[in-house]
């Protein structure tokens, strides 16, 4: 093939991959399959190695990231990105609508998802991809271009050489955020939380090659001038930034009047759970842009705009109990025992009631009918009693006088709400050492906190660390219990049989050895290989280590020679827990070996607790304080405090672009 048929098929190629991306990624329509489109890519990747300077600067070859940035730019907007005010009821709607009729406006409104993502602003230039920001502070955005052009629904070239900014919403649809969470899971990495977040953190990568692989997508909804494109109305604007070839939500919707939006949003309400994507309520904007204008801006927010947030769901249900539950300082908690009621797509039995004061606020009464939600979408609270519905079965609440655990008097210090058990021998005083055993430097078993570990204790589920161990056979009750179900438990499960496969650092840290830190535990192990062979060695061997003192080795030594602990480890051994050191030895390196280093502020490409493990994984400390004794600060977003105090002592400072490139020559990023 010579090289002018070469370049027209280069030419054909793009032409047909960006019709390709177009029909798939913003009309939904894919008129080629997968292995198709694959196969013409790799055509367009060889064509382009022979003949690189007939390849595109915008080839779809050029979307799988690769760009390493070293900081991020700062980018101004012509025009401001002003947020919108949320509005939390139908009454508020009302309000907004009335407003406007006021205003001698009769509207019509157009309703959109409001997607629950990140903001973004795209330049195109003759119809090219030029550049992508964020809202930042309104006026000043970061210029996230890099990463921007690996989003595959984003084009790199209008079907109108238009030169033009739009904007929309950077988002990360659940399916993808599941099949993230699953491969981090396998590789030991922090999950990502929530879609929102997940798709916030990847557009703020240093190295687009991150951001390519997490799979983002946008919707476009708003087009800051449309005047100077003969546009007379909002949808007409929508309408024209898809003709462009940018993916819009075909959910928008023209409405007329109050009624037409609440319509739109008890649909939306009900889908919300059914759609690919995340979204937290519904935004209602005056179509007419002349309407638009006469209405304005304050100096915040367009006046012919709101944003409806979803409220949380609540259901009514009965309050058959309420029992209480001892925590590790000996703090009493009152929860509602209540009819099983499915709220936001799970069942909830109990929900806390804080204290005595509350449930006297709230008048809750044993039998009362109650109205309940998960705040946040998350934890199940009760909302309120509803009167009208009382029969004179009700039974008053009286709190109670005696630890339920230990029998003990309760006291209410002055000027407190809550009611404590103060005795020290209290079995309930045993939580502390499960929490800090299932902890995330310890064994690390994801879906314990200290609230769930509490309820286990006070159920009979848990009372010592090998009964984590036993939890299987509560599996049926467990399921039963609130915000669990079947796939919560099974995973909770799941997670406390791989802890049986941790490294020896984890498990020594974790059994709670009074002085012996997470740090302190990794080098024991480290050094000693097995807990066998630690627990052999008398406190005068354990001394001649470096940074064990005698009370640390005193400490270590009389730990194994407890009866009760050597039970314990026995009884660890059977369940097959790992008593061995799996981790790396350590290696060497001049920006680490021998130094002592301090983490600080939010870097954004790599965990705290990932940073630290490098540094000791070289010979480096990594240490929480900064002091004379230090000798790097690494510092991101927010430093604070300590970035000062390194700054008063003359310690040298590492930015987070510094420690990229550290680690990169490393081979660790």
């Amino acid at each position: 093939m010579d090289e002018e048929k070469s370049k027209l098929r280069m030419d054909e190629l793009v032409k047909i991959l960006d019709d390709a991306n177009y029909n798939y990624y913003v009309l939904d329509n894919p008129t080629i399959t997968d292995q198709e489109f694959d196969q013409l890519l790799r055509e367009l990747e060889i064509l382009e190695e022979k003949y690189p300077d007939f390849a595109l600067k915008d080839s779809p070859t050029k979307r799988v990231g690769g760009l390493v940035i070293d900081k991020f730019k700062k980018i101004t907007h012509t025009i401001p990105m002003l947020s919108l005010p949320d509005v939390f009821s139908y009454d508020e709607i009302i309000a907004f609508d009335e407003r406007i009729r006021k205003s001698g406006i009769e509207p019509v409104y157009v309703c959109e998802l409001k997607i629950d993502g990140l903001s973004v602003s795209l330049h195109y230039e003759n119809g090219e991809f030029k550049t992508a920001a964020t809202r930042g502070n309104g006026t000043i955005g970061e210029d996230i271009t890099h990463n921007v052009k690996t989003i595959k629904s984003v084009p790199m070239r209008l079907r109108k050489k238009e030169t033009i900014e739009v904007r929309g919403e950077i988002y990360m649809a659940k399916e993808t955020l599941k099949k993230l969470n699953q491969e981090r899971q396998e590789l030991e990495m922090p999950l990502l939380q929530n879609c929102r977040n997940a798709a916030a953190g990847s557009i703020r990568q240093l190295d687009s090659n991150v951001c390519a692989k997490r799979n983002l997508d946008t919707w476009i909804y708003h087009l800051p001038n449309p005047e100077d494109y003969g546009i007379k109305t909002h949808y007409e604007a929508l309408e024209y930034m898809k003709e462009l070839g940018l993916k819009t939500n075909s959910s928008s919707k023209l409405v007329k009047g109050v009624n037409g939006i609440l319509d739109f949003i008890e649909e939306y309400t009900k889908k919300r759970p059914t759609l690919s994507y995340d979204i937290d309520g519904v935004v209602i904007k005056v179509n007419d842009l002349a309407s638009q204008k006469k209405l304005g801006f304050t100096s915040k927010y367009p006046r012919w705009a709101i944003a409806y947030k979803f409220p949380a769901e609540e259901v009514l249900t009965k309050l058959k109990d309420i029992i209480y539950t001892v925590g590790r300082t000996g703090r009493i908690t009152p929860n509602a025992v209540l009819e099983p009621a499915l709220v936001m797509g799970s069942t909830v039995k109990r929900a806390t009631l804080h204290n005595e004061d509350y449930i006297i606020e709230k008048d809750l009464k044993i039998n009362d009918t109650v109205s309940i939600r998960k705040a946040g979408d998350v934890i199940p609270e009760v909302v309120e009693r509803k009167l009208e519905r009382r029969t004179g079965s009700e039974i008053e609440f009286k709190m109670i006088t005696n630890c339920p655990i230990c029998g003990k008097n309760l006291e209410k210090k002055p000027g407190q709400v809550d009611y404590y058990c103060l005795n020290e021998s209290c079995p309930a005083r045993h939580i502390e050492g499960l929490v800090h055993f299932v902890s995330r430097h310890a064994m690390n078993i994801d879906g314990f906190g200290e609230k769930i570990m509490e309820d286990f204790f006070n159920l009979g589920f848990i009372k010592t660390i090998v009964d984590i161990y036993h939890l299987e056979k509560h599996k049926e009750d467990l399921i039963e219990l609130e915000g669990y179900g079947k796939k919560s438990v099974d995973n909770l499960l799941e997670a406390i049989e791989n802890s049986k496969q941790n490294s020896l650092e984890r498990l020594l840290f974790g059994l709670g050895i009074g002085g012996i830190g997470d740090k302190t535990a990794l080098l024991l192990a480290r050094t000693y290989k097995t807990l066998d062979t630690l627990s052999e060695k008398t406190k005068e061997e354990l001394q001649s280590i470096k940074d064990i003192g005698p009370i640390l080795a005193n400490n270590i030594e009389a730990y194994f020679k407890d009866v009760d602990n050597q039970t314990l480890i026995h009884n660890l051994k059977e369940l097959n827990i790992n008593t061995t050191f799996l981790g790396e030895e350590i290696k060497e390196s001049e920006w680490f070996s021998g130094k002592r280093f301090v983490v600080t502020g939010t870097i954004s490409f790599m965990g705290r607790d990932e940073i630290e493990h490098i540094i000791e994984n070289y010979g480096g400390q990594a240490s929480s304080s900064v002091s004379k004794k230090t000798d790097i600060v690494i510092v991101g977003e927010n430093a604070g405090s300590k970035e000062t105090k390194a700054k008063e002592l003359k310690i040298p400072i590492w930015n987070e672009e510094q420690l990229y490139k550290v680690l990169k020559d490393l081979n660790e990023v």
